[in-house]
């Protein structure tokens, strides 16, 4: 059987599918990402790049919108080439959020596409407008109506689409959804355990063991969209109810979703101008290796995560998995998974003092908090484990 993957930051969310099917005998896995994908080891994949950029003059509600058919256009390119060298998909599963696949029809007509429904925006009680420090705008919503003409045409020209969370898949026109099965890609339990006798040792020179009071906040980048301002008032409140706890950091500076603040250059430093904290106990780590990332999960007393109404994060369900207590924001994506005072705690996203309060009784511990972080890991494993969706994406291909 041939198997196209297509994703933009090729293997994106396929990475464990694509190493699994790739080990799958009489399989023949092939990969397409953009020239600034960091591909995967084991698989083979091409790479495509747009000719151009979108034109400085275009309206900008239409820039994505052209960047999308750029995209598109410059995958067509590359499965034209396969195509005339004899190449022909039995299946392609693609994540069609950047344009690739609006032309792939016209390439390969009778092969099955299947595509990764991840988010459909500017719907109501989401995203945008969710965070009244950073009010929408007609001019933004306008702009997102015209984006969701490329996610339109996407669910429009796919056999079958498949969303990680009954969240994102609500998102989508209702007239859609039939056609959306819902399906997480899965994590990998076996790996994320806990491990009481973890240690890590952090810029400075301070180690910090399992069972220490230690907070972990991890996000791609640490930006609003994950709740990182809220996390930080909430901090400056518990370093003052807990002279001992240590706080680890795991996220990089730059921006994955909304804006760079007016008066800084990346919100760790706007944030540090707002609120005092004694940083002797804060340990920024920037982007880490995924061994210390496990590590950072594995000594964490209490887990911090919060996002707005938006696309869930691996890193939440792979905290839980490791057996952390998740203290998570009340919103859509999170309530879905996470049952205050069942496998988690819950907390208003914009509340700092019932965060604090949330997070230094996860760091007293008990065995009301023992309780909990066990049935995290067991609903991790559960609902989520990769084994599991490796199933689900499997029936996809034949089904």
């Amino acid at each position: 059987m041939n198997i196209l993957l297509i994703h933009q930051n090729f293997p994106g969310q396929f990475r464990q599918i694509a190493q699994a099917w790739a080990s799958s005998p009489g399989w023949n896995v092939l990969g397409i990402g953009r020239d600034t994908a960091p591909g995967l080891p084991g698989v083979k994949w091409l790479r495509y790049k747009p000719h151009r950029e979108p034109g400085k003059e275009q309206h900008h509600y239409l820039r994505q919108m052209e960047s999308a058919v750029l995209h598109g256009q410059a995958v067509a390119r590359v499965l034209q080439k396969l195509k005339a060298q004899g190449y022909v998909p039995d299946v392609i599963l693609a994540h069609p959020g950047w344009g690739e696949t609006l032309y792939v029809r016209d390439v390969y007509p009778g092969t099955k596409l299947i595509h990764f429904c991840e988010w459909f925006y500017g719907t109501a009680g989401s995203d945008v407008g969710f965070d009244p420090e950073f009010p929408s705008s007609f001019d933004a919503q306008a702009r997102l109506r015209t984006w969701n003409a490329l996610h339109a045409l996407n669910l429009e020209h796919c056999d079958v689409g498949i969303s990680p969370t009954q969240w994102q898949r609500s998102r989508h026109p209702a007239i859609f959804q039939p056609k959306i099965q819902l399906a997480h890609e899965g994590i990998d339990t076996d790996l994320l355990q806990p491990d009481d006798g973890a240690s890590l040792a952090v810029p400075g020179g301070t180690v910090l063991k399992a069972g220490d009071p230690v907070i972990t906040y991890v996000a791609r980048n640490l930006e609003p969209y994950r709740g990182f301002h809220s996390f930080m008032r909430a901090l400056e409140k518990i370093q003052k109810a807990h002279p001992r706890c240590h706080a680890v950091v795991v996220g990089g500076d730059g921006i994955s979703y909304g804006q760079r603040p007016a008066d800084a250059p990346c919100w760790r430093e706007r944030m540090l101008r707002e609120v005092t904290l004694d940083l002797q106990r804060v340990h920024f780590l920037g982007k880490v290796p995924y061994h210390t990332f496990r590590k950072v999960l594995h000594v964490s007393a209490a887990h911090v995560y919060l996002t707005y109404p938006f696309v869930l994060s691996w890193s939440m369900l792979e905290a839980m998995a490791s057996g952390c207590l998740v203290v998570g924001s009340r919103t859509a994506p999170v309530e879905e998974v996470l049952q205050h005072g069942v496998n988690g705690l819950l907390v208003d996203f914009f509340d700092a003092g019932a965060m604090a309060d949330h997070v230094v009784e996860a760091l007293e511990g008990g065995s009301f908090i023992k309780a909990l972080r066990a049935q995290a890991r067991a609903d991790a494993k559960e609902r989520y484990d990769f084994a599991q969706g490796e199933r689900a994406y499997r029936a996809l291909l034949a089904g």
